[in-house]
């Protein structure tokens, strides 16, 4: 896990699963066991977050590291908190260097960002403080919410090379057919 943080009706997650089926199974393990341990703890039932999970494959080298900040910005957006760092329950704590979090382990994106664990959290805390342009965040929520790969177009290519399943949104409505007339 790279990334996360929990909001009071929803959680992101930026994960690299060991498995094909990893991220389905780790979500089942929180169905099961969290959701569990918090309605027991707060004397309730029920599903903890709204609806079931959805998951969708980003291209790291691009959106990696404004995924990170676009998660660790969302209780900002929320209205929550006035700065990332005043939220406890997220990773931007561990990437800025105010703590540690053994959740996580760093992708080597994030290491990329400096020759030294200082360097590499004033890094991540100035990329966090500049924000994302409107496009970019534009484009992570809609990836988020509809589960379609987020990449550039050869990345959404060769996905969609190796799988039989959609990875993008298709035009809306039928697919357009040809009617042949034959002559008799």
């Amino acid at each position: 896990m790279h990334g996360y943080v929990l909001m009071s009706n929803h959680l992101h997650l930026l994960v690299t699963p060991e498995t094909t089926n990893g991220v389905p199974r780790m979500m089942q393990g929180v169905g099961r066991a969290y959701v569990r341990w918090f309605n027991r703890r707060h004397g309730r039932s029920g599903t903890l977050w709204e609806g079931r999970y959805r998951s969708t494959l980003i291209e790291a080298e691009r959106y990696l590291l404004a995924c990170m900040a676009y998660i660790d910005l969302n209780p900002v957006r929320a209205g929550m908190v006035a700065a990332p760092a005043d939220y406890p329950w997220s990773s931007y704590a561990h990437h800025a260097g105010l703590r540690a979090d053994p959740l996580l382990k760093p992708h080597p994106l994030y290491w990329a960002m400096g020759n030294t664990p200082f360097a590499r959290e004033h890094a991540y805390a100035q990329l966090v403080q500049a924000g994302l342009d409107e496009k970019c965040q534009a484009d992570l929520a809609r990836s988020a919410h509809s589960g379609w790969a987020l990449g550039g177009a050869d990345f959404v290519a060769d996905l969609q090379r190796r799988t039989q399943r959609r990875v993008t949104r298709a035009a809306a409505g039928r697919p357009f057919s040809v009617k042949r007339s034959v002559d008799k």
